[in-house]
């Protein structure tokens, strides 16, 4: 797996472009990956609704849900479903609209340094066995393109947004993680 600098596209990803990202500031060097979990509706794996989210196309008529999310123009860089396929929404040079109101480090505005990836999952529900060794590929291969984004440069949207964010949550393992970008691929 490899990101193509000049196109900012992941080679094992499927690309469905979101309109909703714009250009980092000037000078923005990319150092941080937020992850990220989203079901849609909330609890509920599969389906149309986060591609449909991503671009603008949610039917907010499809679901009760889905009318609180009216309005709402949000995008991540990338989606790593259960079954652990990818779709990339936008390429990595590009600002996703994932982080909102941030920071990190002492740094806000997250979405401008950051990359951010999301995962098919709940706080409370465990994430499928096969997005972790998914995520980690993925990670390798973001941080061969962006090697500022260290071992310590990854943090979940809670700790970004704290008391607004609560994911990927307690049922995520970042120590799982950690343990897989430690193997030698």
């Amino acid at each position: 797996m490899r990101v193509d600098l000049g196109t900012g596209l992941l080679d094992e990803a499927r690309y469905l472009p979101s309109p909703n990202c714009d250009d980092r500031p000037f000078g923005s060097a990319i150092d941080l990956i937020v992850i990220h979990g989203i079901s849609l509706p909330p609890g509920q794996f599969g389906g149309p609704w986060i591609d449909a989210l991503f671009t603008n196309a949610l039917d907010r008529a499809a679901h009760p849900y889905f009318q609180t999310l009216d309005g709402l123009r949000v995008s991540a860089h990338l989606l790593i479903r259960r079954d652990g396929e990818l779709t990339q929404y936008l390429p990595f040079h590009r600002r996703a609209w994932h982080a909102g109101a941030s920071e990190y480090a002492g740094r806000s505005c997250c979405n401008d340094f950051s990359i951010g990836i999301e995962l098919e999952g709940a706080d409370q529900i465990p994430y499928a066995d096969g997005q972790y060794p998914r995520l980690a590929a993925v990670i390798r291969a973001v941080r061969a393109v962006y090697p500022a984004i260290t071992a310590n440069r990854l943090t979940g949207h809670a700790d970004i947004a704290p008391g607004r964010k609560t994911d990927p949550g307690p049922a995520f393992d970042w120590e799982r993680l950690r343990r897989l970008l430690e193997e030698v691929p």
